[in-house]
């Protein structure tokens, strides 16, 4: 039964661009739909969060990361109540910004945007699916509702000053009101981020060599988790018990933000959604003390993983490709693909082409980038298998 305080798609407060709604389809599902169907979502597929997409094809890429926030999502979104298929929208739509490179790629293109109005990867999201997505006839982007919009553009909480240019100049047409909480579908999508993220990390580590079994099990939630495939399976071949333990981590996770959320939820009893988002406060969280058990987990995938020297070389080999492609495009924009050359004649200034070439940019997946870089500037060659951004 879906709670009073739900996302109701009959309510909805509709699209910037009017259209006939769906006789099959709520607008919600109609919204997850089109998510999908993008062509960002499909270079999901070659864009990565630690690795970069060449060195292994088991490790988690941006797509498989979305996809399994999503089912994390709409389990946590059924068992309280509230709108899945708004859920699973946003949990599908929140990484589309990203881009090649994952955090290092976002962290060359802020530094090189620093003088034009910044890049979050957020806000590029928000451009993404209200501009840059150009296959309707009647309008840019996918046309999205602004409950979708609104958790995209709020699911980590309200938005402060100062706003990222992307997402300022598209509120200014469409207010989201960027200074109060997301639903609790988008309140939901974010600790699925953060549930499935944790898990993974975990398991990509241990696949790369970066740390082994025995260390997690000295770790808080995961010492428990580990004792308990112990006593259950006592002499478990090593791949079946690590990965019973980091399933049992999952899983404590999960409910851990389920309780939680529904005591949060009991007190303040919201008559309907907009009471979730003037609360103050977000409702749906881990309890204090898994909160702070899984900052200490964070803390070592920080300290073996993302710092790791392995990882360290590659963030500057791929820090290298960006600063290069950049300016490389910014001085000679004749090498852009024509439609993106058509967007720059239009460009009334510098500011205006440095974000035609952030967008294009940022669109590319790792191998594209890593093959553009090649052909260009003389990088090191990968497999021909990238795909242009936005194509």
């Amino acid at each position: 039964m879906r709670a009073k305080y739900a996302a109701n798609p009959d309510r909805s407060r509709g699209r910037l661009v009017s259209e006939e709604e769906s006789h099959f389809r709520s607008c919600f599902q109609r919204d997850r739909d089109r998510i999908i169907h993008a062509s960002a979502f499909r270079r999901l597929k070659h864009k990565t969060q630690v690795f970069v997409e060449h060195e292994g094809d088991y490790f988690r890429t941006r797509l498989t990361h979305s996809i399994e926030v999503a089912q994390v999502a709409r389990t946590i979104a059924g068992a309280l109540g509230l709108n899945s298929d708004l859920t699973e929208a946003v949990a599908l739509a929140h990484d589309l910004g990203h881009t090649p490179f994952g955090h290092t790629g976002e962290d060359a293109l802020s530094d090189l945007m620093a003088p034009f109005g910044g890049f979050d990867h957020n806000a590029q999201a928000i451009r993404i699916v209200t501009s840059l997505e150009r296959h309707y006839a009647e309008f840019d982007g996918l046309n999205l509702t602004w409950e979708t919009l609104e958790g995209i553009a709020k699911h980590n909480g309200p938005v402060t000053a100062p706003i990222p240019w992307a997402l300022a100049d598209y509120n200014l047409r469409h207010d989201l009101e960027l200074h109060t909480y997301a639903s609790a579908e988008a309140q939901v999508a974010a600790l699925a981020d953060d549930i499935a993220y944790n898990n993974h990390d975990l398991h990509d580590g241990l696949r790369a060599g970066l740390f082994a079994t025995d260390e997690l099990a000295q770790l808080p939630l995961l010492g428990r988790c580990f004792s308990e495939v112990d006593e259950s399976y006592p002499g478990l071949e090593p791949y079946r018990r690590q990965h019973e333990a980091l399933r049992r981590f999952f899983g404590l996770l999960v409910e851990d933000v389920i309780a939680v959320s529904r005591g949060n939820l009991a007190r303040l009893d919201p008559p309907d959604v907009d009471d979730i988002r003037t609360a103050g406060r977000p409702m749906i969280r881990f309890s204090d003390t898994v909160w702070r058990d899984l900052r200490e987990v964070r803390a070592f995938l920080f300290d073996r993983m993302y710092r790791a020297p392995m990882v360290v070389k590659m963030r500057s080999e791929v820090t290298a490709v960006v600063q290069d492609l950049f300016p490389l495009f910014m001085a000679r924009s004749e090498l852009l693909p024509e439609q993106w050359r058509r967007d720059v004649e239009s460009a009334n200034d510098k500011t205006g082409l440095a974000r035609i070439v952030c967008d294009y940019i940022a669109g590319m997946t790792d191998r594209f980038a890593l093959q553009e870089h090649a052909r260009l500037c003389g990088g090191k060659p990968v497999p021909e298998r990238g795909t242009p951004p936005h194509g």
